[in-house]
């Protein structure tokens, strides 16, 4: 059993689906790890590390993947890398199939089985392999890092002998787990904190953390889904929370969206309108930008001005801490395949298609799409 992680392609991405003691884990269940030259580099992992642990150094992309029987990656890789995987090798990793510019055609012309953690059912056996918590956790707190340092402001009340620093206000918009993980954040820095999110099981949880929650008066009493995830809400509700929403944000120093609905492009919830009632100076960060953004005038991977307030975009949070993000995320990968894919007596590679897991998150297989959320959307095409 032969298992290579890659130097991640895509451009800004310092994460490594790899570390030493996962590549420990991997040697005691009988694999033989391949590293490619410089792959946790951007994680503050030098080579010499991953030999220690007991892996081999590749050269390049190629020979990392030679007869390697699963490919392990952060995000999808090159078109290059695709085609020195081999035929009926397994690909691990976050291969974003719910994008629109996503093409598993790449995939399947390869004969490659591909699994994508993203869409891992979201049961408790799964908690351990659940890369979007622990990955969103890091977004989180990062965003409220990159704001507080936009805004120049301190974030606690302090009394001086010269006077009193009023404390910063922060508001949440979206309470999954980047969410709670910002509003926890701001709280210990000492800010203000409040919180607004669609589905009223969160309340609890966001009072928890010391925050207020912002909530809609409504007749809809539930914007879950059954996945857990938010669902998209009626016209009456979108406007009631506009109106909440605009009024909300003319106090606040700090706006940290959050906001996805699943397979669908991000909900707008603060307009240029509501940007100009702002405070001048105010921060807002946008981590739904890559799906189109929940904030008029957010721009991938830059720090936009608009109506004087300053709209972080970065695409990729998590490896702006790559240090935690990977570690964790090398975890996930491991528990995936150490419970699901390897006969722990034989040492042998065998994969249980009928687990629920599996089955949740295989995405292409000899030669096809095979994802039910794919099939369906392609079939009602």
């Amino acid at each position: 059993m032969k298992i290579a992680a890659l130097k991640e392609d895509a451009a800004g991405e310092k994460r490594v689906s790899l570390t030493p003691d996962t590549v420990k884990k991997l040697v005691d269940l009988g694999a033989d790890v391949l590293i490619e030259t410089g792959a946790g580099e951007g994680s503050g992992l030098a080579d010499h590390i991953y030999q220690d642990a007991g892996a081999t150094i590749a050269a390049d992309s190629a020979g990392a993947l030679k007869d390697a029987d699963i490919v392990l990656c952060v995000q999808s890789p090159s078109d290059a890398q695709l085609d020195a995987i081999n035929e009926n090798a397994l690909l691990i990793g976050c291969l974003a199939p719910l994008d629109k510019d996503t093409d598993l055609q790449r995939y399947n012309s390869r004969n490659i089985t591909s699994f994508t953690m993203e869409l891992l059912p979201r049961i408790s056996r799964a908690q351990a392999m659940d890369v979007l918590s622990s990955q969103s956790n890091l977004a989180g707190y990062r965003a409220v890092i990159d704001a507080v340092y936009e805004h120049g402001k301190v974030l606690p009340m302090m009394m001086t002998a010269a006077g009193t620093v009023p404390p910063a206000k922060v508001l949440v918009l979206g309470a999954g787990v980047a969410g709670l993980q910002a509003i926890a954040t701001a709280k210990r820095l000492g800010a203000v904190v409040s919180a607004f999110d669609v589905r009223p099981a969160v309340k609890e949880q966001v009072q928890s953390l010391g925050a207020k929650f912002v909530e809609v008066e409504a007749d809809e009493a539930d914007g879950e889904d059954t996945g857990g995830y938010a669902k998209e809400m009626s016209e009456d509700y979108k406007k009631r929370q506009s109106e909440l929403i605009a009024e909300t944000v003319k106090s606040h120093d700090i706006v940290i969206s959050t906001a996805l609905i699943p397979g669908k492009p991000a909900p707008r919830l603060v307009t240029a309108d509501m940007l100009q009632a702002m405070k001048p100076g105010s921060v807002l960060v946008d981590l739904a930008v890559a799906t189109g953004g929940n904030i008029e005038g957010s721009k991938a991977d830059k720090v936009a001005t608009k109506h004087g307030c300053k709209i972080i975009g970065y695409q990729n949070m998590p490896s702006r801490c790559a240090r935690d993000a990977s570690p964790l995320y090398a975890r996930n990968l491991f528990n995936y395949i150490s419970t699901l894919m390897v006969d722990k007596e034989s040492k042998a590679l065998n994969v249980q298609w009928d687990d629920e897991l599996i089955k949740g998150t295989l995405l292409t297989k000899e030669g096809s799409t095979v994802h039910p959320m794919l099939t369906n959307e392609e079939s009602a095409a």
